[in-house]
């Protein structure tokens, strides 16, 4: 027997987000997920094909990869779509994103977590900041131009250096609130940035601006704040952290 059933318009009706993954990140989809809890916001996710070795090069190997990642999100409208790599958007170039994202899904606005860090400054006011990555020195270096060309000033630096995303995964969140807290203390700086979707900043930012009374921004936190913006989302849903007090 044939059952009858109605139709609705299915998930997502609030907003329908995608999110570009690397295979060796364990922490962007489980901090996203905090980030955006609505009934109607639909997340979906796909992973993008790179290897472990976190390098200019092996950053450089996305750009061809990404139109066959987006390919996999689903095939209905999406609002949004965040690529969650800080690093390889710093490298491709946030309109080099864009073009291969859009070439799959050309309703969706594009972003990444450069370019919501770079959208988080201007909404704080920040002109100088205290910068924490995990990264090997090049990778480090280019990013640290773009944000200064970019009118922002890297008052203090300080990176981990480790090149293995999957260890990166690893590293506990009481070392980044520790590195957060030397950084903000060498120099004068309007915020801290901690670069990297793998670094796990989301439960400890609040407790890190408490201590150093600035706000704390993170790749991941840039990204959802920003996704959540770009789609007409509240972006006042996390209390304790200051870049959620903000609009675009």
């Amino acid at each position: 027997m044939k059952l009858p059933f109605a139709t609705d318009d299915g998930m997502g009706t609030g907003a329908a987000l995608g999110l570009i993954v690397l295979p060796a990140d364990e922490t962007l989809e489980n901090e996203m997920r905090a980030l955006v809890r609505e009934a109607d916001a639909a997340l979906y996710h796909t992973r993008i094909v790179m290897p472990p070795e976190v390098t200019t090069e092996t950053l450089a190997s996305m750009a061809e990869a990404l139109p066959a990642a987006v390919a996999m999100l689903p095939e209905c409208h999406l609002d949004v779509i965040g690529y969650g790599c800080t690093s390889g958007a710093t490298v491709i170039g946030s309109d080099g994103v864009r073009e291969r994202v859009q070439a799959v899904h050309p309703e969706a606005k594009v972003t990444d977590p450069i370019s919501a860090t770079l959208a988080a400054c201007r909404a704080l006011g920040v002109r100088r900041l205290g910068f924490v990555t995990p990264y090997v020195e090049s990778v480090s270096a280019a990013m640290r131009a773009l944000l200064e060309q970019n009118g922002i000033a890297i008052s203090a630096f300080g990176s981990f250096e480790e090149g293995d995303d999957r260890v990166v995964a690893r590293i506990a969140p009481e070392s980044i609130l520790a590195a957060i807290e030397d950084v903000a203390g060498r120099a004068d700086c309007d915020a801290v940035f901690v670069s990297c979707t793998n670094l796990r900043v989301a439960g400890i930012a609040a407790e890190a601006e408490g201590r150093i009374g600035r706000p704390v921004i993170s790749s991941n936190l840039a990204l959802a704040w920003h996704m959540r913006a770009l789609a007409g989302l509240p972006t006042g849903v996390v209390p304790g952290i200051q870049l959620f007090s903000k609009g675009l």
